[in-house]
């Protein structure tokens, strides 16, 4: 076994970690993290921190960090992965910050099936307990983004987005805070309240990537760090297929959001997964994507509305995580 900056253990040493549980995630309960915590604890030091305010996440994974933590665990939705992430790596990545381990308990948990982790707690605990026994990780790359309503940026795991995506996931978080439970069916109804919104206002944007002229968009600019870029219940929603955590950032935008021409790429998307038009603007492998707004516009990251913003830039940073795995 190894610790995360790559130093042989021996048996008399002991991997320290860090569960990180958020109890209102949709699928996780308190004798699954007992289940969880007691499994862990067979093989390594753990410490087990259930978060109680939004951030909390984010600051007991940067505590683990300067204590010297060989592994944090996130047990939740992509939001709690999130916050993790960026409590991790609060400082810039450094070869001495801890592992990420990632036990699902979310309903979507995109960044888990993205690396196959799978889905349910049980079993995505005995994969982690092997990387564990056996020194196995992988790097990852994420994505950075930066923008007025965001200090110091903020890391994404799997997608990022300005307009229609950020919309919807305002949207969802309102409904949510209102005591409604998160659904795909939530999300669709949320999504066409959002989409008629922007039909009868649009919004326009240009975009900017590398090695091209600046282009004009309306309403959406979705941004993606792997594939898929999401799911729907558990069908997998492919926007940039050849994007990866190996690769750099994709990007797709619709020059026009008339109906048939989101018609025509949502049947692609459902279809094809492969979405292809000549009023679609899709790159799926760039260093950054820079997005200046007419109007202030919401923005999201790996599901969580941040704010509104005029100008926002994403960036590729390859390498940037240790993953147990």
């Amino acid at each position: 076994m190894r610790t995360a900056n790559g130093h042989a253990l021996s048996y008399s040493q002991v991997v320290r970690a860090l569960l990180v549980v958020n109890p209102q995630a949709t699928t996780t309960t308190p004798a699954g993290r007992d289940v969880l915590a007691h499994a862990l604890a067979s093989d390594v030091k753990l410490e087990v921190v259930e978060t109680s305010y939004r951030g909390h996440a984010a600051d007991a994974a940067h505590q683990a960090a300067a204590d010297g933590f060989d592994l944090v665990i996130a047990h939740g939705g992509d939001g709690t992965v999130n916050e993790v992430v960026n409590g991790v790596l609060r400082g810039g990545p450094r070869p001495e910050k801890p592992m990420l381990g990632v036990v699902p308990g979310g309903s979507a948990n995109v960044f888990a099936g993205a690396l196959g982790i799978p889905r349910d707690p049980v079993e995505a605990t005995h994969v982690l307990l092997q990387a564990i026994e056996h020194g196995t990780k992988r790097r990852v790359g994420l994505g950075q983004v930066f923008a007025d309503v965001i200090e110091n940026g903020r890391w994404f795991t799997f997608n990022a987005g300005v307009g229609l995506d950020a919309d919807v996931v305002a949207g969802v978080e309102h409904k949510r805070a209102k005591g409604r439970t998160a659904s795909p069916f939530l999300y669709l109804s949320v999504a066409l309240k959002a989409y008629g919104q922007l039909v009868r206002k649009p919004q326009h944007f240009t975009v900017e990537v590398p090695d091209e002229a600046p282009f004009d968009t309306d309403g959406m600019v979705f941004v993606s760090n792997t594939d898929p870029w999401t799911y729907f219940g558990d069908r997998a929603i492919q926007l940039n297929p050849s994007t990866s955590f190996d690769g750099g950032l994709g990007v797709s935008a619709l020059r026009t959001l008339r109906v048939p021409t989101v018609g025509r790429y949502i049947a692609q998307v459902l279809a094809t997964g492969n979405p292809k038009s000549g009023k679609l603007v899709r790159r799926d492998d760039v260093g950054y994507v820079r997005v200046k707004c007419e109007d202030p516009a919401n923005l999201q990251v790996d599901g969580d509305f941040l704010g509104t913003t005029t100008e926002v830039e994403f960036r590729a940073v390859p390498d940037a995580l240790t993953v147990a795995l």
